[in-house]
């Protein structure tokens, strides 16, 4: 019997569409067989935009134009893959955790486009989208393997099991790492976002600052105190060398991350680390990951820094996994901002 058509299917040609909306960016994408990108279409940004009112950074979903620049945009993506509406299977899109905003426009528009077009509707969760951008980078990569998840609203350690069994092993019980990094940047004057402003500057620096480090007997995270403490540091020396401080404060946050991941890997006899999210395109955590392959003779993976932040190919390759499986959604799909891994 001829196998499917589906996303990121190995054994016929294989077709996708993902609509992903999150932080105001859309996009459509199409692969092929070998979890190559065949088209790749950015569809444009829904009036994101930075306010600094009042020492708050946020931005501005408008859906009605979200919508309009999918309407505009998914036929040329189509176009640029060389396919048509009929020889895509499935329709994925992530429906949380995220804003609730962002999210209903890639829901919305993805359970309109299923309905027309009559092919399954597949509801992704966001996070293990992040951790399936590995499978398209890496296409040696499978299961198991330690996850460390380093995001804007998420800081997990989870051991994937298997494509679609996993444990969460350890999280932060306050601040998301990426959103450490981003009050962090604020405070020292390098605006949002400020995952990439600090890795920038901290290369400038010397990390000669001592910053506290918080450490659990389990493997969960706390990043607050360290935010904190560069906070009250600047106030008192608002004259401190910034990029001394952004190194110092980099290399705190990472000497966690790589201290909780070992701790994970040597209780669960493993040695493949995959890092997943935003905060995985830092390169002084990346390369402080890649020296664990010399050190500790571990594998190590991360997602091209493309993939790292939010995009649709990373919610093709979850809901890839999740079609296989047999998972479908109805058209009651709705957002769920705070939707868990194990929903």
């Amino acid at each position: 019997m001829k196998a499917e058509k589906i996303i990121f299917d190995r054994n016929d040609e294989a077709s996708g569409i993902a609509v992903f909306d999150e932080t105001g960016l859309m996009e459509i994408d199409i692969y092929n067989e070998n979890r190559a990108l065949e088209g790749n279409v950015y569809l444009g940004r829904i009036s994101k935009k930075i306010s600094l009112a009042n020492d708050r950074t946020g931005f501005m979903v408008n859906i009605g134009d979200g919508h309009e620049a999918f309407l505009n945009s998914y036929e040329p993506a189509l176009k640029e893959a060389n396919m048509n509406l009929d020889e895509i299977d499935a329709i994925s899109c992530t429906y949380g955790p995220g804003l609730v905003g962002a999210l209903l426009v890639g829901v919305s528009y993805a359970k309109a486009l299923a309905y027309a077009s009559n092919k399954p509707l597949v509801g992704t969760n966001h996070i293990e989208g992040h951790i399936a951008a590995n499978y398209i980078t890496h296409k040696d990569l499978k299961p198991p393997f330690l996850a460390l998840v380093v995001s804007g609203g998420h800081t997990h350690l989870v051991h994937i099991k298997d494509y679609k069994e996993f444990e969460i092993l350890g999280k932060t019980r306050d601040d998301a790492i990426g959103e450490a990094f981003d009050k962090v940047a604020r405070v020292i004057g390098l605006g949002y976002p400020g995952g990439p402003k600090i890795d920038k500057l901290a290369k400038e620096g010397e990390a000669n600052i001592k910053l506290p480090e918080t450490h659990f007997e389990n493997l969960d995270f706390s990043f607050s105190g360290i935010k904190t403490a560069v906070i009250n540091l600047h106030h008192k020396n608002p004259d401190v060398n910034k990029a001394d401080l952004a190194a110092s404060f980099e290399k705190a946050v990472t000497d966690v991350l790589v201290e909780n991941a070992l701790k994970a890997c040597e209780q669960l006899k493993l040695n493949t680390i995959v890092l997943a999210g935003g905060v995985s395109a830092n390169s002084y955590i990346r390369q402080r990951f890649n020296e664990l392959e010399e050190d500790k003779k571990m594998k190590i993976y991360y997602p091209e820094p493309i993939l790292c932040t939010d995009n649709a190919a990373m919610i093709a390759s979850a809901g890839y996994y999740n079609y296989i499986n047999g998972v479908r959604s109805n058209l009651e799909l709705n957002a769920v901002p705070n939707l868990k891994m194990w929903q």
